[in-house]
C-alpha cells in the first residue's frame, strides 16, 4: 500500500540505530506514524522538527504494518520562533494536544485546516501568550466534537434560551444560562464567551485559562484518562507558563 500527501510533524524520535520514527497529522490521512530512513541523522534531522510542512510518501507491504515515509520539506516556521520561548512551548501544547486525543489514520481533515491555522497565528509578529490558549481551547472543543463527545453550546439546557450562555454542565456537556444556573453555578463549568465563535481579539487570561479548563475537563475524562496516559506535559507547561505570565 502506497500514498502521498501533506503533512505537519508532531513528534519525531530516534527509532533503531540511525532512522526517526515519525508521527504526523495529515491532510487526508489523519494522524499516522512511520520511520523515516536515516531520519536521525543531521541531513534529515532538521526537515523531521515539530510544526514542519512536509510533503510525504508513506509506503508498507501491509497496510497494518508501521509503514515507512520518506519526506520532503516543504515549509518550516521555526526560523521565525527560535529564541521566543512561549511561541515554542505553544507549539509543543498544541502538538501534543493533537497526538494524545486523534486517533491512528482516521481521516480528520477539519482538525488539520484547524490545525494550520493555529500554525499561522504562532508566527504572526504580534502574536501573544494567551491568543494562542485562545486558539488551543478552539481547537480542543473542535476535537472533542470530531471524536464524538462535543459539546452542545447552542442552547441552555434547562430553558432552551440561546442568550447569556454562561455555564455547562459537567453531566450532559450541555450549555446553562446564567439565570438557569442560579444557586447550582458552582456545580458547573464557567463557558467563556470566546468558545461561542465571538471574536479573540481583546480576550483575557481568564478567559482562555477558563476555556482550557473546561475543554481539559471532557479531554480527560472522554479520551486521556481511557488511554490512560493523563494530560500531556507540554499542555501542563503551557498553561503554567500562561499563569505565571498573567500574575
Amino acid at each position: 500500500m502506497e500514498w502521498q500527501d501533506d503533512g505537519i510533524v508532531l513528534s519525531a524520535a530516534r527509532y533503531g540505530e540511525s532512522d526517526a520514527l515519525l508521527e504526523v497529522m495529515t491532510a487526508s490521512h489523519g494522524r499516522v506514524r512511520g520511520f523515516v530512513k536515516g531520519g536521525s541523522g543531521r541531513r534529515q534531522r532538521a526537515n523531521l522538527q515539530v510544526g514542519n510542512r512536509l510533503r510525504l510518501n508513506w509506503y508498507s507491504r501491509i497496510e497494518a504494518n508501521l509503514g515507512r515515509f520518506s519526506a520532503e520539506l516543504v515549509y518550516s516556521p521555526l526560523g521565525l520562533m527560535m529564541g521566543e520561548g512561549a511561541r515554542l512551548s505553544a507549539l509543543s501544547a498544541v502538538a501534543s494536544v493533537i497526538a494524545s486525543t486523534l486517533p491512528e489514520r482516521e481521516d480528520h481533515a477539519e482538525i488539520y485546516e484547524r490545525l494550520l491555522a493555529v500554525l499561522d497565528l504562532l508566527e504572526e509578529e504580534e502574536g501573544t501568550s494567551v491568543l494562542w490558549a485562545g486558539a488551543l481551547a478552539r481547537l480542543e472543543l473542535a476535537i472533542l466534537s470530531a471524536l464524538g463527545y462535543g459539546l452542545d453550546l447552542t442552547s441552555c439546557a434547562a430553558t432552551g434560551t440561546t442568550e447569556n450562555l454562561a455555564y455547562v454542565s459537567p453531566k450532559s456537556a450541555r450549555a446553562v444560562s446564567r439565570e438557569a444556573a442560579g444557586p447550582y453555578k458552582e456545580r458547573l463549568l464557567p463557558l467563556p464567551g470566546f468558545l461561542l465563535e465571538a471574536p479573540l481579539a481583546g480576550v483575557t487570561p481568564d478567559d482562555v485559562l477558563g476555556g482550557l479548563r473546561l475543554t481539559g475537563f471532557f479531554l480527560d475524562r472522554q479520551v486521556w484518562v481511557v488511554h490512560g496516559k493523563g494530560q500531556p506535559p507540554a499542555r501542563d507547561r503551557f498553561i503554567a507558563s500562561l499563569m505565571r505570565a498573567t500574575q
